[in-house]
């Protein structure tokens, strides 16, 4: 496949996918200890200069055991589907996942892999995309290797060549965990976009497990995490008065915290202490300082929770995209 070279702005956030937790006890769905679900990244978004209109020829240059390989995009998806959501969430959800990662995948093809030259998107999750093969599947799925695999092929093919798109331009379709009862508009998190804003989001404690989390850091640990990224902030007062004004997102997440008098964003302070949200409280104790976190991920885009929940309540992957996504198209290549 020819690589286009035309809209070399066209810069979609590279999904440096990062793991989350599905504790349900309803499948053993394991990288080291837990099961999970995956994020989309926390680094900008980048506005194209103009559309990009995907080519014809549907196949991906993917860096795969060592060399770059021709393989064609509906051939790859399922083995990222198969990475970004568990087997068991509905065939709806799975669905919508389906075609965010096609039109990530898509993207890709422009902009190109940063790590290996010549290629469109490589197998290491912390670059470009998650990627199961088979050998990690059937390890993973044991007897329910070829079910699992028919469930997942079946979302990639009930939707094959759709993507999102927005006024002709693929779209950054960015998701996460779970949200807490609205998802985060672009804007608080990376850069505004039309089809990134705040939307209701129906998962609650009863849908997500570890919906809610706490983290207790020693006054010495939360001293040391601030300096290292903040040596300007001042820790002389006594510990009970390092933190000052908490402010909130309109969606309730928070949009800055004032800690030894320097003010950190919200995804910074997640960031720095270790937490699986914004959305979180902070609280100083005997013990030191607690964060009480709901949620898991930086909030933008679709709801991977938030999705299966209304799948189960009877909606369509194209009414969960068109909700998470509002503004934008499904498209067929």
């Amino acid at each position: 496949m020819k690589k286009r070279k035309g809209a070399a702005a066209m810069l979609l956030i590279c999904a440096a996918l990062v793991l989350t937790a599905y504790l349900s006890g309803r499948e053993e769905w394991k990288f080291g200890k837990d099961a999970e679900t995956l994020e989309s990244p926390e680094i900008p978004l980048y506005v194209p200069e103009r559309p990009y209109v995907p080519d014809d020829v549907h196949m991906l240059r993917v860096w795969l055991d060592g060399e770059i390989r021709d393989v064609e995009l509906e051939t790859y998806l399922p083995h990222v589907l198969a990475g970004e959501m568990p087997v068991l969430f509905h065939p709806q959800a799975l669905r919508a996942q389906a075609v965010a990662a096609r039109s990530y995948l898509l993207c890709k093809q422009e902009q190109g892999c940063k790590s290996h030259p010549g290629a469109d998107v490589c197998c290491d999750a912390s670059c470009c995309t998650a990627y199961c093969a088979d050998a990690a599947l059937q390890e993973r799925w044991g007897q329910d290797f070829e079910a699992n695999m028919e469930k997942i092929r079946s979302a990639v093919n009930e939707t094959a060549g759709q993507y999102l798109a927005y006024e002709g331009e693929i779209i950054q379709a960015v998701f996460h965990s779970s949200s807490v009862s609205r998802t985060e508009d672009s804007a608080n998190v990376w850069n505004p976009l039309p089809y990134l804003v705040s939307v209701d989001s129906p998962e609650t404690e009863d849908d997500v497990p570890n919906y809610k989390t706490e983290i207790t850091l020693s006054a010495q640990e939360l001293r040391d995490a601030v300096i290292s990224a903040y040596p300007q902030a001042n820790f002389t007062a006594e510990a009970a008065n390092w933190v000052g004004e908490i402010r909130n997102t309109e969606s309730g997440r928070v949009q800055d915290v004032t800690i030894g008098g320097v003010r950190i964003s919200g995804t910074e302070a997640r960031r720095l202490f270790g937490l699986r949200s914004t959305s979180f409280a902070l609280t100083y104790t005997d013990d030191g300082f607690r964060f009480s976190v709901t949620g898991y991920g930086h909030g933008v885009g679709m709801s991977q929770y938030g999705a299966n929940v209304m799948a189960k309540e009877g909606a369509s992957y194209s009414e969960i995209l068109m909700h998470y996504y509002p503004n934008t198209e499904l498209v067929s290549l």
